[in-house]
Order: structure tokens, then C-alpha cells, then sequence
């Protein structure tokens, strides 16, 4: 099942999200920011359950691009814990992305993923998504 995750959810996105970058966020700063952003029309959290169990999470940001000359989706996270995995989720998820971004006119979706996560590059394109871009980063 998927759906759409709210404040309730805060212990099972922490937990996810943890999983996801493989360390433990500090959890004052990671409850303020999904405050905000749940409370965003901008941002859409979709919470994939099994058997009433969070079993993954995708998280999506939608947002005008001069260069697109309009709405775009942009995938921030998207992670299914490793004992559901292989079940289909994931692909669950990007469907339901999908038509969120529709319903909001979206042109386009797209996700930025770490060069180390090769399973996810092979994921994204049996997704129907395109290797098309190079994402730069810098700490500062």
C-alpha cells in the first residue's frame, strides 16, 4: 500500500531516511525540516506499508525551472528497507510519483543518486528514466 505520509510518520521517515544515507541524522534538525516541508505544497512524501510496516519511503519536491520553462519533479530521496525490497515497492513508488507529479503538471520527474549506488542507477533506468546529467556537489 502506498500513501501519503504526514506528521505521524515521523519515526518511521527518521528510520528510513537514517537507512537511506547509513548514519543517524541529528533528530531535532531532521523534525524541523519535515515540519516544514510536509506542511509545503511543494514536497510529497509517499510512504510505501507492508503488512501495516513502513517499508519504504519516497520523497518528492516539485518546483518551477527557468530552464524547463515549467514544473518539474525531483526525487530527494527514495528508499525501500532492505527486508522489503525486491517486492515490487520501489517500482509502487515511482508510479505513485508519477501521477503526483502529473496531477501537478509536472513536464518532467527526475532524481539525482550518489555515483556509488549502482544498483539504484540500474533501478532508476528499468524505471523508464534516463542517464542524462552529471550532478556537481561541494561541502562548505
Amino acid at each position: 500500500m502506498i500513501r501519503t505520509a504526514d506528521a505521524a510518520d515521523f519515526g518511521a521517515i527518521y528510520h528510513l531516511v537514517c537507512r537511506l544515507e547509513d548514519r543517524t541524522l541529528p533528530k531535532e534538525a531532521f523534525y524541523e525540516i519535515l515540519t516544514a516541508q510536509l506542511a509545503d505544497p511543494a514536497h510529497c512524501f509517499l510512504l510505501a506499508e507492508t503488512a501495516g510496516q513502513p517499508a519504504g519511503l519516497l520523497h518528492l519536491r516539485i518546483e518551477a525551472q527557468l530552464h524547463h520553462a515549467g514544473q518539474i519533479a525531483e526525487i530527494l530521496e527514495l528508499i525501500v528497507d532492505a527486508p522489503f525490497r525486491g517486492q515490487g515497492l520501489g517500482e509502487s513508488l515511482i508510479r505513485a510519483a508519477c501521477r503526483c507529479a502529473r496531477e501537478r503538471g509536472c513536464l518532467q520527474l527526475e532524481a539525482a543518486c550518489n555515483l556509488s549506488r549502482t544498483a539504484s542507477h540500474l533501478f532508476y533506468e528499468r524505471q523508464g528514466m534516463a542517464r542524462t546529467h552529471y550532478k556537481f556537489s561541494k561541502l562548505l
